[in-house]
């Protein structure tokens, strides 16, 4: 199974917990810690930012640009998420997530590329290895809080 396609498999895994109560969806999953909303709405801003300034840039021989400052970032699209509700946040990662995969998809597969002053290059499929991960450091923290319900 490819990089591309464990991305689009975590869609299934996040229509999965749609079921869940709504007050587990949204308590912090640890103190001090986000909740399963905001974890969700935190991919959801990730994959907008990669459909939309790195993906499109995915050329042979291109430099993409560094990943903007992660804690900054991050306190940017939690704040964004104000006013929507679990389903509705739930709905966006779907959407947007759809879009990612397709967008890598049509990158050529051929195609290697940097990031920032980065030495290492990438793949479509190697630069969907990076957030395959980040998918699963996250997808454990929302199976470990639904699991102590």
């Amino acid at each position: 199974m490819s990089n591309i396609q464990d991305l689009e498999n975590m869609i299934q895994k996040v229509e999965s917990i749609r079921s869940e109560n709504n007050e587990v969806l949204q308590d912090p999953i640890k103190e001090e810690k986000w909740s399963i909303r905001e974890i969700i709405g935190h991919l959801y801003g990730w994959d907008i930012y990669n459909a939309e300034e790195m993906v499109p840039l995915m050329k042979h021989e291109e430099t993409l640009p560094e990943f903007p400052e992660h804690d900054l970032f991050n306190a940017q699209v939690i704040q964004g998420l104000d006013g929507f509700s679990v389903e509705e946040i739930i709905a966006m990662f779907i959407d947007e997530r759809r879009k990612l995969v397709e967008r890598l998809e049509n990158v050529d597969p051929n195609a290697r590329f940097t990031i920032g002053s980065g030495k290492r290059r990438f793949s479509a499929e190697s630069f969907a290895s990076i957030f395959v991960k980040h998918d699963n450091h996250h997808l454990k923290q929302i199976q470990q809080k639904i699991s102590e319900v």
